[in-house]
């Protein structure tokens, strides 16, 4: 009997080309913002320079500000997180987690982000959506420090250290999000080695 086409292939080039398509229209609409501004932009206009229709948009983005909140390392940073030895202290994973994602960045995928970084913490609608969504990562990431550590996410103690790690990492990234990728690395190291040094689960 012939062997049954496999079904991996076709759905690896959907997803990849998904993954194209949305970062081109994120490109693009950076581009226009930078340009023209955050507000004047309009959905069209980032439709048309994307050479897709306003209905792909809004399949990839339900709104005009998903379309910068949109960060495609997020799924890179929890993978290298689950991959981290076990030995290592949850702030350490976390640590070179972000370290392994973000010092691979060429100089343009750099300054991309910066560029991202900076709309977000200066457009009062997105700068107010970015601080809901890392409230609502306090959950994601209370379920990451628990699996790592064998607890249970309704622990206090795990509720309390991935609310405190993250409360760590919000207070630098609004004072520093819009500075060069490596800066803000720093400063969030500095806020890590903190939490290191006083903050045990």
């Amino acid at each position: 009997m012939e062997p049954s086409p496999s079904t991996d292939l076709p759905l690896g080039l959907r997803e990849r080309k998904k993954i194209k398509t949305r970062a081109a229209i994120q490109e693009h609409a950076l581009r226009l913002f930078k340009k023209q501004g955050y507000s004047q932009t309009t959905v069209e206009q980032i439709a048309a320079a994307a050479e897709v229709s306003s209905s792909t948009f809004f399949r990839y983005f339900p709104t005009k500000e998903d379309v910068v909140l949109f960060d495609a390392t997020d799924t890179q940073l929890l993978d290298s997180f689950a991959e981290q030895p076990a030995q290592l202290s949850v702030v350490e994973a976390l640590r070179r987690s972000m370290h392994a994602v973000y010092d691979v960045f060429t100089p343009e995928q750099a300054e991309r982000e910066q560029e991202r970084q900076q709309l977000v913490l200066t457009v009062p609608q997105l700068r107010a959506r970015a601080v809901s969504m890392f409230a609502e990562a306090i959950g994601f990431l209370t379920d990451m420090v628990a699996e790592r550590v064998g607890r249970s996410p309704d622990d206090p103690d795990v509720r309390t250290f991935a609310g405190a790690l993250m409360g760590a990492i919000l207070g630098q990234y609004l004072a520093f999000g819009g500075s060069d990728t490596a800066d803000m690395l720093k400063v969030i190291d500095q806020a890590l080695d903190l939490m290191d040094r006083g903050l045990k689960l």
